[in-house]
């Protein structure tokens, strides 16, 4: 009988191949790899949206492919603006004839605090070439950043002392 060589590293390569499994099972259900539907794999839906000001006024524009118009709801609630809706698949196709379907199909729920000085009791909202496009006017001037000064308690000096 031949002495068994010990390995110390055996478990640890089992486990970090376990591993290395489950990574490429995540970067597949993320990426679209899989046949299974974002809702299948825990993703939910939300569109990309763009915000920004412009003159005297906010925008928000939310990328919404393959939505009817019909389908989108806008609503604002205590400076919270929702958009919400649902993107229903256009043909009967089954699970099983699908290579990669990275399309997703289903309910969909942005939302997104309005900043301070937006007149939502203004708002208006188009849709055109699957982009929604909501503009609302700004009664004051929003605060852009700057920096602020960090003061030290009372007395203290910030002098170098040499020795």
């Amino acid at each position: 009988m031949l002495p068994t060589r010990w390995d110390p590293f055996r478990n640890l390569t089992h486990e970090l191949g376990s591993l290395h499994r489950e990574m490429d099972d995540l970067f597949r259900r993320t990426f679209g790899l899989t046949k299974e539907t974002p809702e299948q794999a825990g993703f939910s839906m939300a569109p990309a949206v763009n915000t920004y000001t412009k003159g005297n006024k906010y925008f928000v524009e939310a990328e919404l492919p393959g939505v009817n118009k019909d389908e989108v709801d806008v609503s604002i609630d205590g400076g919270i603006l929702s958009i919400s809706g649902e993107r229903k698949e256009d043909k009967e196709t089954k699970e099983d004839d699908y290579f990669i379907r990275e399309s997703h199909y289903g309910s969909f729920l942005r939302r997104l605090t309005l900043p301070e000085g937006v007149n939502a009791d203004e708002i208006h909202a188009k849709f055109k070439d699957g982009v929604l496009r909501i503009s609302m006017p700004i009664e004051k001037k929003l605060t852009t950043g700057r920096k602020v000064l960090i003061e030290g308690p009372e007395g203290e000096q910030k002098e170098k002392k040499t020795h």
